[in-house]
């Protein structure tokens, strides 16, 4: 979440561009991102020079060779605006359009990339708000890419509008840690957007198998793995895919699997794939039945995406494979016979393990709906024994539109540590009863009630018993009150004559 203040320096530069000829609110959102790019690039390499001097090592795969010194964000940003904008303009920016090398995803996502700021002054200004505003960010410690680009698309009219809103960045961490993905691990995100939860998932793999990755030269499978083949996902999008293989070549992903393409249609054929799918699907959005593959359409006949995601979820896993994903309220309890067939799908033939309900202010200002996480395994064969249900009440911020940062060190308004540590120990969770927070669900319960998976259907409601005084007692009470009022009244008639 930005403050005040950053939004501010944010819509200054927004004001740049608007002033300085580019008024398409998409353009700006490009022109905006290629910089800080260029400029996280930097850093990049800045903080691997002083890694390989307090080592003593060379420094690995530079981005800058010693002849592309003078692209570098650090180095032009001080030379006069005509010469800064011949260096970006000729240089720099054709140089971070061939990262990924030549036939990376990367390479072709950026391939038709154009720069279009038009004069020098307007690169200038730009080039020195962005800088403030990365120092500012930095010191601060917040998700530089993330936290920009939500506010970024917050100021474009069309955002929204199929239901795709930027997941909040402590949610994907806290789905990343209940799944623990590993080195070995597939992982795929079929509604991409800006990569966060595979961006996540890969700083969740660095931070516990570090050694495994990056010391033990023994793993060179792995390592490749990790740099080309792990990660995963697909969008429509061509701004978001951009934005995605950016993201995740800034966290040491060299060649991400990022595709241009329809995850629901007939020409996406990916099946029994991936081990891991971490997502959060469009939640409003309504398609054709001929522009839905077969294979989709035959585990559950509908127009809802938020549905025919489920299924295609069940499609690109493998058996064994796991899933976190995040859904509208009504899939857990609609009635249609959709709702109800994908809900038996997931419970009799696969093992669904947890329900996590999220208050309805996760998702603002975008939208107020309220939503949950699905975690569950395909199995084909069921094993859904019994399901964990949690109620969260809070995540750490506000739940209105301004979404302040709340003391994460408190319960009660913060349930993330809770949710974690829960999940991580569910055998305790078995003798937790039906009032409190979380609590285990028996499947033959749920079939019983049509497969609803709403939480409200299994909570039981804790009446405090009040106590009130005898009707003689309450009555004497009014009169004495009464009794005091025309005491008053009397009082202020003799005043008033």
């Amino acid at each position: 979440m930005l403050t005040g203040e950053i939004r501010n320096k944010v819509n200054t530069i927004w004001e740049m561009f608007w002033t300085g000829g580019i008024t398409n609110p998409l353009s700006v959102i490009e022109q905006f991102t290629y910089l800080l790019f260029m400029k996280q690039l930097d850093d990049q390499q800045t903080r691997s020079e002083k890694r390989a001097r307090l080592t003593g090592k060379p420094l690995e795969n530079p981005t800058f060779a010693d002849e592309q010194q003078h692209i570098r964000w650090s180095q032009f940003k001080n030379l006069e605006a005509g010469k800064m904008f011949d260096i970006v303009k000729d240089e720099a920016f054709s140089h971070m359009k061939t990262l990924g090398g030549e036939n990376s995803q990367f390479t072709k996502h950026l391939e038709n990339a154009v720069f279009i700021i038009p004069t020098p002054q307007l690169l200038q200004r730009v080039v020195t708000g962005i800088d403030q505003l990365i120092m500012e960010l930095s010191e601060k410690n917040k998700d530089t890419m993330g936290d920009l680009y939500e506010y970024l698309l917050s100021k474009i009219s069309t955002s929204g509008t199929n239901g795709q809103f930027r997941t909040p960045r402590h949610i994907i961490r806290m789905i990343v840690e209940l799944m623990k993905p590993s080195p070995k691990d597939t992982i795929v995100d079929p509604a991409t957007g800006t990569a966060g939860f595979l961006v996540e998932a890969a700083e969740y793999i660095r931070k516990f198998y570090s050694d495994d990755l990056f010391v033990k030269s023994s793993n060179e499978d792995l390592q490749k793995h990790f740099k080309s083949t792990m990660f995963h996902g697909f969008d429509t999008d061509l701004t978001m895919l951009r934005i995605a293989a950016m993201n995740l070549m800034l966290h040491g992903i060299d060649d991400p699997q990022i595709i241009y393409q329809d995850s629901l249609s007939k020409g996406n054929v990916e099946r029994e794939k991936y081990d891991l799918v971490l997502a959060n699907p469009p939640f409003k959005g309504s398609l054709d039945y001929s522009d839905v593959s077969e294979n989709v359409l035959r585990t559950v006949k509908t127009k809802k995406t938020e549905l025919l995601f489920l299924a295609l979820i069940l499609r690109l896993l493998k058996i064994g494979g796991r899933c976190a994903v995040i859904v509208p309220d009504g899939v857990l309890f609609g009635s249609s016979t959709a709702h109800v067939s994908i809900r038996k799908e997931i419970i009799d033939s696969h093992k669904l393990e947890a329900v996590i309900s999220m208050p309805s202010g996760v998702f603002k200002p975008y939208a107020g709906v309220s939503t949950a996480v699905l975690i569950f395994t395909k199995t084909n064969i069921g094993g859904t024994d019994q399901v964990w249900f949690y109620d969260m009440h809070a995540d750490g911020y506000s739940l209105d539109d301004n979404r302040r940062e709340l003391d994460l060190s408190k319960h009660e308004e913060n349930n993330i540590p809770d949710i974690i540590t829960r999940f991580q120990s569910l055998e305790a969770e078995k003798l937790r009863a039906r009032t409190e927070q979380s609590f285990f669900v028996s499947v033959v319960e749920i079939c019983a009630n049509k497969y609803d998976l709403s939480i409200s259907r299994y909570k039981e409601q804790v009446h405090e018993e009040v106590s009130y005084a005898p009707p003689e007692q309450i009555l004497k009470e009014i009169s004495h009150l009464e009794e005091e009022i025309t005491v008053g009244l009397r009082k202020l008639e003799e005043i008033l004559r």
